[in-house]
């Protein structure tokens, strides 16, 4: 056999993967990916919980804004309200400012821990620590969720 054969020969056996290595590539991969998996649930549980502390932020600005106006008299409020909004909806739903339909929120958003837009509220006559609402105004808004967050503090604390 001329040594030119025999390099064809001996290339056409080393050119394929044998079933060793495509095993310990296959386990590799494996065990790359199942480290990667508790790196997407911590990174997606982040996300909603930035995501919740966008919503309170924005409801509560929201809530301020209303009573800032309110402060102003820039439209009636009920007597026993301190100037906040009697609920979620009338932000959403605006009041009438000098003819005008001003708005303090666009939607009422959904909690992203709950997955549903019912939020705790807190009335100002309310004590801060109570998670039963007493229906006069709404002076604050938290998560219902009874879960705790990365840093250690329960959602609905925040």
């Amino acid at each position: 056999m001329t040594l030119r054969r025999q390099c064809e020969v001996r290339g056409s056996r080393e050119a394929g993967l044998t079933l060793v290595e495509l095993i310990v590539t296959v386990t590799i991969l494996g065990i790359l990916a199942a480290a990667a998996i508790p790196v997407a649930r911590f990174e997606v549980r982040r996300e909603k919980e930035r995501e919740l502390r966008r919503d309170l932020w924005e409801m509560r600005d929201a809530i301020d804004h209303y009573k800032d106006a309110a402060d102003k008299n820039a439209f009636q409020t009920k007597v026993d309200s301190m100037g906040y909004p009697p609920d979620l909806q009338t932000l959403v739903n605006g009041v009438d400012v000098q003819g005008k339909k001003v708005r303090f929120l666009r939607r009422i958003p959904v909690d992203p821990m709950t997955g549903n837009s019912d939020w705790g509220l807190r009335s100002n006559q309310d004590d801060p620590s109570s998670d039963s609402f007493g229906g006069q105004n709404v002076f604050d808004v938290y998560s219902k969720s009874t879960g705790t967050a990365l840093d250690g503090t329960k959602y609905s604390e925040w």
